[in-house]
């Protein structure tokens, strides 16, 4: 077990009772002007120090509260498991459904985070591309940024539809689905169950499939397929169509 100095102590003590400290105030604690002391008896105890304002705050695992996201917030200063602002905001990226835009990101960690995107984007860590005249930034692997972007350029993202409660999609499209539903083929059906099932979001699959009065699983394929390889465009025409065939005539001979 790690040996914890008596000068440690005070700053778990400080710690404890204040949740984050700044430099000034671990100093004034310990009595000292050294950073370099302050940071020798701070790893004795485990310390983490702030992703936001400029990592000037300081606090202990054992006493930061993370979320799911692996991020906390005390007094407006942000704490992430991920250490920095830029790999807090790469991971946030990686892991989100239909990539961020910095306004989005900006409300979630309340940080201005134009510095460190710019940053990502020039160390190619990240990808950003224009969706509806604003900059959405995206996973820097291939496959992930594909499934983000189809998500987020979605005409039904563009409108809110993707912010649709249930009884809203039932009351007021069903009978427009429905209907462009019952011509198509097979596969366009399951493609287009599919989509309305992106369109939606968490849910989505067993809301669809209550509405065309099909498979969960037949959604599920479909929303699968659009974001894979696995479509294949379809080339053969309908019987009678395509250019007629030109017939060469025989000369009779006189």
């Amino acid at each position: 077990m790690r040996t914890v100095s008596l000068p440690s102590k005070r700053l778990f003590k400080l710690l404890k009772k204040q949740k984050i400290a700044s430099m000034l105030e671990l100093k004034k604690a310990l009595g000292t002007n050294s950073s370099m002391t302050i940071f020798r008896k701070l790893k004795e105890l485990d310390y983490i120090s702030s992703c936001s304002n400029s990592g000037k705050y300081y606090s202990l695992l054992q006493i930061a509260q993370f979320d799911i996201r692996g991020l906390w917030s005390y007094k407006s200063v942000l704490f992430s498991t991920y250490g920095t602002l830029g790999e807090t905001l790469r991971a946030l990226i990686e892991e989100s459904e239909k990539g961020y835009s910095c306004v989005e990101l900006e409300k979630l960690l309340n940080v201005k985070p134009n510095e460190a995107l710019l940053d990502l984007i020039k160390k190619k860590r990240i990808y950003r591309e224009k969706v509806f005249g604003m900059y959405i930034y995206f996973s820097n692997t291939s496959s992930v940024s594909k499934r983000q972007k189809l998500l987020r350029k979605d005409t039904g993202e563009a409108l809110g539809l993707g912010q649709m409660k249930p009884d809203i999609l039932m009351n007021e499209l069903k009978a427009g689905i429905i209907i462009f539903f019952s011509i198509l083929n097979e596969k366009q059906r399951r493609l287009y169950a599919g989509l309305e099932s992106l369109k939606i979001g968490r849910g989505g699959d067993k809301i669809i499939s209550d509405l065309l009065g099909i498979n969960i699983k037949t959604v599920n394929k479909g929303k699968k397929e659009l974001l894979g390889d696995t479509i294949k465009i379809d080339t053969i025409r309908d019987s009678g169509g395509g250019r007629k065939k030109t017939q060469k005539k025989q000369l009779q001979k006189q």
